[in-house]
Parts: structure tokens; C-alpha cells; sequence
């Protein structure tokens, strides 16, 4: 019934709990999840739990974040999408939070390598046809100008995509829709703190949502602080219904539909 659209299950907080897990999801109706690749480093051990579970599938790509790692060429994003069960390119993106503090004092100048490490994935994304998953955090403007810059308007030929544990204002969702991709919300929209994502999640079209995890991180109220897994997808499902005046059940079937819809190749 449910699916988590984000997750990284090959991080020790989870791949170690991997049997638990998936009986947990079973039993909370999370049929379905797709595991998130990072790095290339990681990227056969996600690929590996794709292939292991008929359940699971992968993406392929390095986070914006990740320094000190394998930058990916556009032939080495080619070439892994290709493999059975990778269903599309990221985690991309561009993510300028906290600079000063996380990033040794640099300013947005000095992180074109981010820029172009996107704009790699946006045209790996564009040759295979597979969408995106983008990470955008203090970097909207960047982020949907380069996504224009490099053809991704909603018209034919773009790889579209989502964006995914949405955080942003309404007017960077919109911006996001206008471009034809969709609004994935996680734990976040729980949080007592987050009523202005909640004002955001409420006028998404249906047709454009998707509910996730981003586990480990960001479990949802009542679990907030602990580690978090797919089988938690369900009180993200329960907040957009309660938003909506919508029974839990008809969102996770329109969030399950959406899936299915942007990630060829998913269908249960």
C-alpha cells in the first residue's frame, strides 16, 4: 500500500538490521522502496540489496555533499544505469547549507565543483531517460537554474524527476512543478516546527506527491530523534491525509500510483 520513495538501507544504521526491517515494513503495509546511492563507492552495495529483494530498487549517483570521493563522469553514471533495477540518477543537486561553518569559510563562487557535478547527473539523467532525485538545500535558485539551463522545462525529451525531502517555500515548489517534477515530503512534515511545509504539502497536486523516509534521518513524530526506517513511511502518509481530509489509505494508493508513474520499471 505504501512505498518509501528515499531511503539509504546500505548505511550501517540499517544494513545491519536489514531482516528486522524488512519485517517491520510487511507488517506497516511499506511494500516498496527505493535505495538511494551517494557515492560510486556505495553504489554496488545499494545495487546489491536491489537485486537481492524484488522490493527494493536503486539509483545511481553522488550526493552533493561528498567530497573526498569518486567524481562521477558522465560515463561512469551511463554505464551503471544502465544495470538492471536502477531506476534513476542521484542523489544530485546543490546544498550551500551552512557554508561557512560546514564548508572551511568558502562562498557559493567556490563550489562550482557542486554545480558541475550536477550538472553531470542532469545529463546522464537526459541520455538514459531515467529521472532525477534531487537534493536542493539553501540552493534553489541554482537549482532550478541550472535544471533550465540544461533543458529541463517539463517539456518532451526532459528527464524530470523529484525533489525530494522538500523543505523549500511554496514558491520553490511551485517552480519545481512548473518544471514538471514532483514533491516528495518526509518525517519532516510531522515536525511541530514545520506548519509552513505543511501549508506547501497541502495545495501539491496529488498527481505530484511522493512520501519518503530519508532513513536513517528525519523519523517522524513519534519516533522523532530515533533511528528511522521505510516501515515510519506511514505517519508521512498519515499527516498529507489528514492535511487533505483524505483517508490514509486513498494516500498511500495516489503516492504508490505517482511512483510508480515516475520510476519505470516499479510496478508491484
Amino acid at each position: 500500500m505504501f512505498v518509501d520513495s528515499h531511503c539509504h538501507l546500505s548505511f550501517p544504521e540499517l544494513s545491519s538490521r536489514l531482516d528486522e526491517i524488512r519485517a517491520a515494513m510487511a507488517q506497516a503495509g511499506v511494500d516498496r522502496a527505493l535505495c538511494i546511492c551517494t557515492t560510486l563507492e556505495e553504489f554496488e552495495t545499494v545495487h546489491a540489496l536491489a537485486l537481492a529483494h524484488d522490493n527494493f530498487w536503486s539509483t545511481v549517483g553522488v550526493h552533493p555533499d561528498n567530497e573526498g570521493v569518486t567524481e562521477p563522469s558522465l560515463d561512469d553514471l551511463l554505464t551503471r544505469a544502465a544495470l538492471p533495477k536502477v531506476v534513476a540518477i542521484g542523489e544530485t543537486g546543490l546544498d550551500y547549507y551552512q557554508m561557512d561553518e560546514r564548508k572551511g569559510g568558502r562562498g557559493i563562487a567556490d563550489l562550482e565543483w557542486q554545480r558541475e557535478r550536477f550538472r553531470t547527473h542532469i545529463r546522464a539523467a537526459r541520455q538514459t531517460g531515467k529521472p532525477l532525485v534531487i537534493h536542493t538545500r539553501a540552493s534553489s535558485d541554482d537549482t532550478v537554474a541550472i535544471l533550465k539551463e540544461e533543458g529541463e522545462d517539463g517539456s518532451a525529451g526532459s528527464a524530470g524527476g523529484v525533489f525530494h525531502c522538500f523543505t523549500e517555500t511554496a514558491q520553490v515548489a511551485r517552480a519545481a512543478l512548473d518544471l514538471g517534477f514532483y514533491i516528495s515530503f518526509s518525517g519532516i512534515l510531522t515536525f511541530k516546527s514545520a506548519a509552513d511545509l505543511r501549508e506547501v504539502a497541502a495545495f501539491v497536486p496529488e498527481d505530484r506527491l511522493l512520501i519518503e523516509t530519508d532513513s536513517p534521518y528525519l523519523a517522524p513524530v513519534p519516533y522523532r530523534g530515533k533511528t528511522n526506517d521505510p516501515s515510519l513511511v506511514p505517519y508521512v502518509a498519515r499527516q498529507i491525509a489528514e492535511l487533505r481530509g483524505l483517508p490514509v489509505e486513498a494516500v498511500g494508493e495516489l503516492t504508490s500510483r505517482n511512483f510508480e508513474r515516475l520510476f519505470a520499471g516499479v510496478s508491484s
